[in-house]
């Protein structure tokens, strides 16, 4: 009996695919979606809709033999190697809090929008974006609608997004909302509704456009040939309306616009710092800005930059602890002044949030009616406030079609869904809002040779330009659930598809790139590095360095213990000791000399643990914690790599229950680290604008290089390792300089000449000479003034490494080591009090750099 279309799950059969032979693919490989649905992909015949038709047509024909679902499933892997390879990532938090961070969920297949269905989109969402913004201005100013009883007083002043501070105040341009999301879903009919209105911050603009890079690579062909409207002069129009309105305030300077995150920790900071990349702005975390006088500053390694935009992903409550949540470490006090002051441009205003509430929705036609004199084009799911009595009667004579929802946030979210029983709707009947359920429609997900309907919601995007009109980003992000009852949360586990929206008119070719830029505006655009970027890469080049002396002295360490030969005592005694020193070891473990396979088995259980901050894995750790805090200046390459030298490291060394992993199992692990620490160090070498933010990593690794050589000789010294060749040639690899050692002073390995290459060579980039030399040279290009930067400089030796050649002359091994011992200890020193210093003048603002640039 032949197979029908809406039922076949088998493997396709037939010939390579042509349009008509893809077609047919797609059809019969779709598992039917329930009754009482409207099915994205199929037609109430069971054929393909018109789009998918088009879309199959444009296919190209699977290569190397493969069928269209070998291809499909081949395509499928490459998305998510994308994903992987470009670090697109999202923080999921569970029950109890704790953070962890997985891989964007991103599906192959697009949602594609027709021209007829966009257009009811789209002038349903300029519609309520209009008035959204008016209302703003009515609630905020004369507050008819709370007069005239079309807005309950109760439902207004009791939500904690209302803020009473900011009745009165007047914007620049009259914008209180530059953008406003809104998530829609198609009902069984096939008609559009309105689910939920995101205010405050509203997210996914960075998801929504890496979503597009990738998937329409995928299908370039069906990209072009089904006329998918482009989104780049969105992201444009949001920029512009942003500096417009900053220049209001900018008093004829050229404005400074910041994204505000909350930090690597919030569950979308990927976005923002690709969104912030984007953009071509700094992302800026609430410690990065300070508020001085009613306006806000920028704090930078140069000292304070003004302010004057701030397009924020931080949600209201937390922007100022001064004024709104006390307990928020994320915002920055005096913010929520500087905005009454019309100092600063906050896109969105603060003060919207109410608006995210469910109960609104309720009220919105008569609103409408009354701001606009029309009715609602996008219709509000059914909602009933149980703060009106004869709401809460009607809706509670039939509730199996309904969810009870908190009006006001709860547990961190805009609305909580409750069921009755635990709502007691009863004792406090304002805290509730009922609403309809809405099927959603069914998008097709390819997934394991087949395509699985699944319940799918759009996240449309509105933005205002300068005029006061209202844009709709044509396309968004569709959200998926893996079932009916499921959210399209991607907390919860839904996943994304990039959304296309048809046209049949002219395709938008716009990009992102501004008008040619002239002579002047190339001379007076720089990128402030902010005190914390600074600070993070100061801190990067630091654990960059320290990791890679970390591995290379437990690989000499762990192939000498492994070696036939004995080292002598002193040559043991001198790693022991610099290995307790450097944390490789725990103080009080015996001595290589006195049991060697004890200090191993300390060696190897310090190496994996995390907990411990001198340990190789707790460097790794803090390497991939600063690189996830510098998403928006490292390359995706470069930040895949710092996350991957942790995980391979880790897993490299995994062993069953409680026990150690074995030698066998190190030295490869610690062979591969050393070869990904090289590749990091040529990414920070090669492939880093050499701005301010550069210049301080730069002297954060060579402050960390001085300090672990310096430690290195000392421990050497001290244990009268260096009168053996063992001990002369340990501490050259440890130094990175044997063949060099070798190729100019063959068989000599006394003590001079030792001196001579990991000393007073400055052309040795290990050597102390070389590094104080590299030094010497990047502070003399910090910023700041010629007298703090004297400062700094005047800590350590004012040429060379404080020792020469000619002090040595007449000096014999005893002198020459009790030279050295001193040079190591003061150099050392100075270098743990320049680090010091260098983050008290760049990375707080101390005495005497509070200057405005």
């Amino acid at each position: 009996m032949p197979q029908t279309q809406s039922q076949s799950s088998l493997p396709f059969e037939g010939p390579p695919a042509s349009g008509e032979a893809a077609a047919h693919a797609l059809a019969s490989q779709a598992l039917p979606a329930e009754a009482g649905v409207w099915d994205e992909l199929r037609d109430a015949a069971g054929g393909l809709r018109a789009p998918w038709q088009r879309f199959a047509a444009a296919l190209p024909a699977p290569a190397g033999g493969l069928d269209v679902a070998a291809d499909l499933d081949r395509r499928v892997e490459q998305v998510a190697q994308r994903i992987r390879l470009d670090g697109v990532t999202h923080n999921v938090f569970g029950d109890e809090g704790q953070a962890g961070t997985r891989p964007w969920s991103l599906e192959l297949l697009p949602q594609l929008i027709e021209p007829a269905d966009w257009a009811v989109i789209e002038a349903g969402v300029v519609q309520r974006a209009e008035l959204l913004q008016r209302m703003l201005a009515d609630l905020y100013g004369p507050q008819t609608l709370l007069r005239e009883g079309l807005l309950p007083p109760a439902l207004l002043l009791r939500h904690p997004g209302w803020l009473r501070p900011m009745v009165g105040v007047q914007p620049p341009l009259a914008l209180r909302l530059f953008i406003v999301a809104f998530d829609i879903a198609r009902g069984p009919q096939g008609r559009w509704w309105l689910v939920a209105q995101r205010t405050q911050g509203p997210s996914g603009l960075g998801y929504v456009l890496h979503n597009r890079l990738v998937i329409s690579r995928q299908f370039p062909d069906a990209f072009r040939d089904l006329r998918v409207q482009r989104i780049a002069s969105s992201y444009r129009r949001l920029l512009d309306t942003l500096e417009l309105a900053a220049q209001q305030v900018a008093g004829g300077a050229a404005p400074r616009i910041v994204l505000l995150t909350p930090g690597p920790y919030s569950e979308t900071y990927f976005e923002h710092a690709y969104l912030a990349r984007y953009l071509g702005v700094p992302l800026v975390e609430g410690g990065d800005l300070t508020v001085r006088e009613e306006r806000v500053y920028l704090k930078t390694v140069e000292g304070l930059a003004p302010v004057h935009g701030v397009l924020r992903r931080l949600d209201d409550d937390w922007c100022d602890p001064l004024e709104l949540r006390p307990d928020s470490a994320l915002g920055v006090p005096g913010l929520l002044q500087a905005a009454r002051a019309g100092t600063v441009v906050m896109a969105n205003a603060l003060g919207s949030a109410f608006l995210e509430s469910p109960a609104i929705q309720g009220f919105m036609p008569a609103i409408a009616q009354h701001l606009t004199g029309q009715a609602l084009r996008l219709p509000s799911l059914p909602t009933w406030w149980c703060g009106e009595a004869a709401a809460w009667a009607d809706a509670r004579a039939q509730l199996d079609d309904k969810l009870v929802r908190s009006t006001f946030p709860a547990g961190g979210r805009t609305s909580q869904v409750r069921d009755l029983a635990s709502a007691a709707v009863e004792d406090d009947p304002d805290a509730w809002t009922i609403q309809g359920r809405l099927r959603l429609s069914r998008a097709p997900i390819w997934s394991a040779g087949m395509l699985a309907p699944r319940p799918a919601m759009v996240r449309v995007y509105a933005i205002a330009d300068g005029r006061g009109r209202w844009h709709v980003l044509p396309g968004g992000m569709t959200r998926v659930s893996r079932r009916e009852d499921g959210s399209v949360s991607m907390q919860r586990g839904g996943t994304s598809l990039d959304t296309w929206v048809l046209t049949d008119g002219p395709v938008d070719t716009f990009s992102m790139l501004p008008k040619r830029l002239q002579v002047d505006d190339i001379a007076g655009r720089s990128r402030p590095v902010s005190s914390r970027t600074g600070e993070n890469l100061f801190w990067l080049g630091r654990y960059t360095e320290r990791t890679e002396q970390l591995v290379r002295l437990a690989r000499a360490t762990l192939m000498l213990i492994d070696a036939d030969n004995d080292a002598p005592p002193e040559v043991l005694q001198a790693l022991s000791l610099l290995a307790v020193r450097t944390g490789l070891a725990p103080a009080g473990v015996p001595t290589l000399q006195q049991s060697a396979t004890l200090f191993e088995r300390a060696l190897f259980a310090g190496l994996v643990d995390a907990e411990d901050a001198t340990s190789i894995a707790y460097n790794l750790v803090a390497l991939e914690r600063a690189s996830m805090a510098l998403r928006e200046r490292l390359s995706a390459e470069h930040w895949g790599l710092l996350r991957t030298m942790r995980e391979t490291f880790t897993a490299a060394l995994s062993a069953p229950g409680d026990e150690l992993p074995t030698l066998a199992q190190v030295l490869p692990a610690l062979d591969r680290l050393a070869l990904q620490l090289a590749a990091v160090t040529g990414a920070q070498t090669d492939r880093m604008t050499r701005d301010h933010g550069w210049r301080l990593l730069t002297v954060g690794r060579l402050v960390e290089r001085l300090i672990g050589v310096a430690a290195r000789l000392q421990a050497f010294v001290e244990a009268r390792a260096l009168a053996s060749a063992a001990g002369i040639d340990l501490l050259l690899e440890l130094f990175d300089s044997v063949i060099t050692f070798r190729a100019r002073y063959q068989r000599h390995e006394d003590l001079l000449a030792l001196a001579d290459l990991l000393v007073l060579d400055g052309a040795n980039p290990r050597a102390f000479a070389g590094v104080l030399r590299r030094l010497r040279t990047e502070i003399g290009k910090l910023p700041g003034d010629d007298e703090g930067r004297q400062a700094l400089l005047a800590l350590l030796p004012a040429e060379g490494a404080g020792l020469t050649l000619e002090s040595l002359r007449d000096a014999d091994d005893a002198a020459i080591a009790a030279a050295l011992l001193a040079l190591a200890r003061s150099l050392g020193a100075q270098a743990a009090t320049l680090a010091d210093r260098v983050g008290e003048r760049f990375f707080t603002l101390a005495q005497g750099l509070d200057q405005r640039v």
